[in-house]
């Protein structure tokens, strides 16, 4: 019998992100979808004024979680900090081709943190998460006219005599045409980003699902069970550096 030995991997404040991102994540892309898709369902135009309410309260979740993220990655422990999550560093690219020969062989070296290729991951999911963060900042300002740039758009399309903090969304007659066109145009790459960023993260989300599953059934064990639990086991002698 192979004789395991637990580490301590995950501390809370990450464990807590993981799992506030995850919710996040759905919430968003539930709402998000019949958003975009909502031709289909024909909404009141309250309804759609609802839905987007909802839609940023969540964002705003969401883009606070990535915050502490970024704000933890330099007070968390070992496995935490930006120097074990994202890829780099002395002897990287000789940890990476280990790392693959060991999985292609079935026999995947064993990581405490992340791994060489899950180092790469992280910061293709980081740079997703942040673009759809804020981008979507900025089209809560756009639509709803929601901070934190909510008041600049108002200011930016109100009709004389109209101040900033009386403009709704969807009230035409309290916009100036023209201004409300401006703005219209200066929104439109930051919609397409956010929708398309949205693809590209669903995406990188279904790959990092699927990778895990791979790697625990290739042998490395407690991948999935350590975002509750905090622990790896292991029969292997870990790579990096066990926490004392």
């Amino acid at each position: 019998m192979p004789e395991y030995t637990t580490y301590k991997v995950w501390d809370a404040g990450t464990r807590w992100f993981h799992w506030v991102n995850f919710i996040c994540v759905l919430g968003l892309s539930f709402v998000g979808l019949i958003i975009l898709n909502g031709a289909y369902f024909e909404p009141s135009v309250q309804t759609k004024i609802n839905l987007k309410v909802i839609h940023v309260w969540i964002g705003y979740v969401f883009s606070a979680n990535i915050l502490w993220r970024i704000i933890w990655a330099f007070f968390g422990n070992r496995y935490a900090r930006w120097k074990a999550i994202l890829p780099g560093g002395r002897g990287y690219f000789t940890a990476v081709k280990s790392y693959v020969t060991t999985f292609v062989r079935g026999t995947p070296q064993f990581y405490i943190g992340h791994n060489p290729i899950g180092r790469i991951a992280v910061l293709l999911l980081l740079l997703s998460l942040i673009t759809q963060a804020t981008t979507g900042l900025v089209l809560a300002g756009t639509d709803i006219f929601y901070p934190p740039f909510g008041g600049y758009f108002a200011s930016w399309i109100a009709a004389p005599g109209v101040v900033a903090q009386d403009i709704l969304p969807y009230a035409s007659e309290l916009y100036e045409q023209s201004a409300y066109q401006s703005m219209r145009a200066f929104r439109k790459p930051f919609i397409v980003v956010h929708l398309y960023n949205f693809y590209l993260l669903s995406s990188l989300i279904l790959l990092h699902v699927l990778a895990v599953v791979v790697s625990e059934q290739k042998g490395e064990n407690g991948i999935i069970s350590a975002t509750i639990s905090g622990r790896k086991s292991s029969d292997q002698t870990p790579q990096d550096k066990p926490l004392e």
